[in-house]
């Protein structure tokens, strides 16, 4: 309903923003198109916000934008870029701006390409296609390769000429194919999977010369993809395109810049295998002769020395010091055995002096009770008591008289 108001009786200004919203908020989602002239984001996980431009009617709108939403097409779209957005009017009452809340943001027209290609190939990274891991290495010397080309191509001269200049013995099975448009895809990928198949095929070249991103298509197309990474063949990609790489050279085992560049890359040159092997022949004459000079050298001074000049006198010098040790050891061992004899006589005759045998020999008796304990006192010899003298000859019995 329209305000009733009057210069004595105006609408507050947050009064008319609140109705303003109030009546915004009601209008539903829009798609609308136009170029980024604007673009604002502070990071990551910050909101983005835009200017949409109408060049044909120089009018603006200002877009804001989810992260996540933008997320998705953040890897094509930027300055100048012309989007769709699907977004719904939104009123920011304290500031009275009106703004479009974006739910989906789409590119439009190469940028909507880009936006699918840069889907897929996340999806095919996902899978692991594209992993270095994964990568077959090139053949040193590939007795034939496979070449993928268009017909009577620029990129297949340069293939042929620049490989039969560096390796002439090279030999191609060449498949020419439609390089762009609707036939492209199966003609490729045929003709992929029967070099593939050959056993005598070292090695398969895909190549074109370059073209325009929507020429270059079938390169990046699903299928061809696949098929490349399931091939037990190395693969190298030479599409000639550094802007806009296709999928095909992130899946192949080799990406060559150029055609030309994938002949250099693929075939050794015969010229400089040739310095190659004569350098290498020349390092290892050098080193086989320094190696014998080496030894040659300390042998000679092995043999320059005494132990191996005279190896006699080395020996007569040792029987001299074993015949003189030999002495030694034999009056050492000698002097060791005439100090133990004079220890033991004089041991021998400490024992026989101090035995109480000695004692008996010299006339003395020893008197000893019936339960052999010895009489040291008179005391103890009562008269009528039996005793046994024991002398140095034997015993005998004796009696106490008095």
């Amino acid at each position: 309903m329209a305000l009733q108001t009057s210069a004595e009786s105006p609408v507050p200004v947050g009064q008319l923003s609140r109705l303003i919203g109030e009546w915004i908020n009601r209008l539903g989602a829009v798609w609308v198109e136009g170029q980024i002239t604007q673009l604002n984001r502070r990071s990551r996980q910050s909101w983005v916000y835009l200017t949409l431009r109408d060049p044909s009617h120089e009018v603006s709108v200002n877009v804001v934008c989810p992260p996540d939403v933008f997320e998705e097409v953040a890897e094509t779209v930027t300055h100048g870029s012309r989007v769709v957005v699907h977004a719904k009017p939104s009123w920011y009452a304290p500031r009275g701006t009106l703004s479009l809340r974006a739910a989906r943001v789409r590119p439009v027209g190469v940028g909507e390409l880009l936006v699918r290609l840069e889907q897929l190939k996340r999806t095919l990274a996902a899978e692991g296609l594209f992993a270095a891991e994964r990568k077959k290495p090139l053949p040193f010397l590939p007795q034939r390769i496979g070449l993928v080309t268009g017909r009577a191509s620029d990129a297949e001269r340069d293939v042929l000429r620049n490989a039969s200049l560096r390796w002439p013995a090279v030999r191609f099975e060449v498949r020419q194919v439609a390089v762009q448009g609707a036939r492209a895809v199966p003609q490729v990928v045929g003709a992929v999977r029967e070099l593939d198949a050959l056993p005598e095929v070292d090695l398969i070249i895909v190549a074109r010369g370059g073209g325009s991103l929507e020429d270059l298509l079938p390169f990046s197309d699903e299928e061809l993809v696949r098929t490349v990474a399931a091939c037990r063949t190395p693969v190298v990609s030479a599409i000639g395109h550094e802007r806009d790489a296709p999928l095909l050279d992130l899946v192949a085992d080799l990406r060559a810049s150029t055609p030309t560049d994938a002949a250099k890359r693929t075939v050794p040159d015969v010229g400089e295998e040739h310095e190659r092997v004569r350098a290498l022949r020349e390092r290892a004459w050098r080193v086989v002769n320094g190696f014998l000079d080496r030894e040659e050298r300390g042998l000679a001074e092995v043999r320059s020395r005494p132990a191996l000049a005279d190896p006699h006198a080395v020996v007569e010098d040792r029987a001299e010091d074993v015949a003189s040790l030999l002495g030694r050891a034999r009056r050492t061992f000698g002097h060791r055995l005439d100090r133990a004899e004079d220890d033991l006589a004089h041991t021998r005759a400490r024992v026989v002096a101090l035995s109480p045998a000695a004692t008996l020999e010299r006339g003395y008796a020893v008197l000893q009770r019936a339960d052999g304990s010895v009489v040291r006192r008179p005391g103890e010899a009562v008269p009528g008591t039996a005793l046994r003298a024991r002398v140095a000859e034997g015993e005998f019995g004796v009696t106490v008289t008095e």
